[in-house]
């Protein structure tokens, strides 16, 4: 009997609590209402041009779309578009090429930008260091159709590299044929073009460490390399965390789509046909948007599961976390 009323008292108690919440939430909605009327144009804003278009996608990738009948109209099919996409070997191999350009994207592209960062820190002269980011950061504001007519006046079978190797005797190569150049192209190219706008975040976690410890740990003998190890470094983790973490979540759509459009050849396709691009064939160039929305729902569940499982990791092992 003690027990029973004990627990009525709880339920009883919890229930109290939630109105009470509930109260002081509607006190300060009539409080503030126009506060909250200025900020529902943005709200209507999101649902109507963000999430809804989202949910139309979910709901195509369950439907046999035609342009005819509309979304609504068309016929249910259920998981079809999804046994249909994980039996085509075509699909099968686009996955492996996403998996394999984002992991040497993120192998050899995410370490740079925090060492550049730090050089770029520690720089006294601030018109040197001016020069020096303006110089990196402009590669950044380059379309990739402008990247890409540099990349093939240096590495095409009639570019620069070429005409010097058949100046000194050496067979020409045309880099954007052959699989091993190809990807150092892919890869390389998108480095420079990124590696200085990367910094940014970078930068500005560095100036919200505490200058005092670097003067504390110079008076302790501490030497360069050893104050970036003790103090740079830990003052970053939070940061280098967190976009490694989304990167992780991204791989599946950090092949970038847009570069390998314009560098891809028939020659190349059996290693930089991705996901993407097989949905821009399959979604635009066959009109089957029901396939291509099924693929993007697909990517975007991993990359969504992935975050969750990485973040959980980096709160065990690190000690921090996206939350």
């Amino acid at each position: 009997m003690v027990i029973y009323m004990r627990r009525g008292f709880k339920m009883v108690s919890r229930e109290r609590t939630v109105s009470a919440r509930e109260n002081s939430v509607l006190k300060q909605i009539r409080r503030y209402w126009m506060l909250y009327l200025l900020v529902l144009p943005g709200i209507l804003f999101l649902l109507i041009f963000r999430y809804y278009p989202i949910f139309l996608q979910f709901i195509l990738a369950f439907k046999n779309y035609k342009l005819r009948s509309g979304i609504w109209e068309s016929q249910w099919v259920g998981l079809e578009n999804f046994k249909t996409i994980f039996t085509s070997p075509d699909i099968l191999q686009a996955i492996r090429n996403t998996i394999n350009i984002s992991l040497l994207r993120l192998l050899f592209e995410f370490l740079p930008p925090i060492i550049l960062s730090i050089f770029l820190f520690d720089l006294t002269g601030k018109h040197l260091k001016r020069i020096c980011q303006n110089l990196l950061y402009i590669p950044h504001f380059f379309s990739w159709t402008v990247m890409y007519a540099i990349m093939y006046g240096l590495f095409s079978n009639e570019g620069l590299v070429s005409s010097l190797r058949k100046v000194v005797g050496l067979p020409i190569h045309d880099y954007f044929m052959e699989a091993g150049p190809y990807l150092t192209l892919l890869i390389g190219s998108d480095m420079w073009k990124e590696l200085g706008w990367s910094t940014i975040i970078y930068l500005a976690a560095l100036t919200s460490i505490n200058t005092e410890l670097y003067e504390a740990a110079t008076m302790d003998g501490a030497g360069p390399l050893q104050r970036i190890w003790y103090i740079t470094l830990p003052g970053l983790r939070g940061v280098i965390v967190f976009l490694l973490i989304l990167q992780l979540g991204n791989i599946l759509r950090g092949a970038g789509t847009e570069q390998i459009l314009l560098f891809y050849s028939p020659p190349v396709y059996n290693i930089s046909d991705v996901i993407d691009t097989w949905v821009y064939r399959q979604g635009l160039g066959k009109l089957e948007y029901s396939l291509g929305s099924a693929v993007s729902l697909f990517q975007s569940t991993f990359g969504f599961v992935l975050v969750l499982i990485c973040n959980k990791l980096a709160n065990k092992y690190a000690g921090v976390g996206i939350w």
